[in-house]
């Protein structure tokens, strides 16, 4: 009998939905900043609460690469000329300060590199923006380019960066699942709450011990 996934399906069933033929792994915000207790927020936020996740997405990403499924990373690069006047205006209004709070994951420095899983060479990197790896990228271009109309994302933070890709992930039409345990938030019931919502909205949900068995024996 085959193991039911946390989809509802069977291996067999999310086999044929996460094929290597038109599945990408999607990997976002995996940054120093964002991961290393060195990273910007790792002055004040305990960096071991995303240690789990981490680990899982480097799991993840070996099975996809042995799978020949195409890992695509996704990350953070700014430069002050990038930071929007919203953005700035909003960190002004909550009493922050826009020339230290905004910069995080400075082009062309430690904290915007990746952390955990790393980037093989040839394996395609977005640098964006904004929260969503969609906007002002050519991230879909490059995916429909691949073949690819499915995705399965790991990466920092849930409810922020994730979120907001996967929701215009769906809205491009791509079937969309979230591997819950490549994921992290900083506070264990944001997390939980936002894998919710997109489980509501707009993702399936599973892990990487479902995935590892749907890619069995995969080429």
């Amino acid at each position: 009998m085959n193991a039911v996934s946390p989809t509802g399906e069977t291996a067999d069933g999310l086999a044929a939905w996460i094929a290597p033929g038109r599945t990408a792994v999607l990997v976002i915000d995996m940054q120093v900043d964002f991961a290393s207790p060195d990273g910007v927020l790792g002055a004040f936020i305990d960096m071991g609460v995303v240690q789990p996740a981490l680990a899982a997405a480097e799991t993840l990403v070996a099975q996809a690469r042995a799978a020949g499924v195409p890992v695509v990373f996704v990350g953070l690069s700014t430069t002050p000329e990038t930071d929007s006047a919203a953005w700035n205006e909003r960190l002004r209004r909550r009493g922050g300060d826009p020339d230290v709070d905004a910069a995080l994951c400075r082009a062309g420095q430690v904290g915007s590199e990746f952390y955990g899983p790393k980037p093989a060479p040839g394996e395609l990197v977005v640098h964006k923006t904004r929260y969503s790896g969609f906007v002002g990228t050519d991230l879909d271009m490059q995916l429909t380019k691949m073949g690819v109309d499915t995705l399965v994302v790991a990466g920092l933070t849930t409810e922020c960066c994730v979120d907001s890709t996967v929701r215009d992930a769906f809205d491009l039409d791509y079937h969309v699942f979230v591997a819950a345990d490549a994921c992290a938030a900083y506070e264990a019931d944001i997390h939980a709450a936002s894998l919710k919502v997109m489980e509501l909205n707009s993702a399936i949900l599973t892990d990487t011990a479902a995935i590892a068995d749907a890619w069995k024996g995969a080429a």
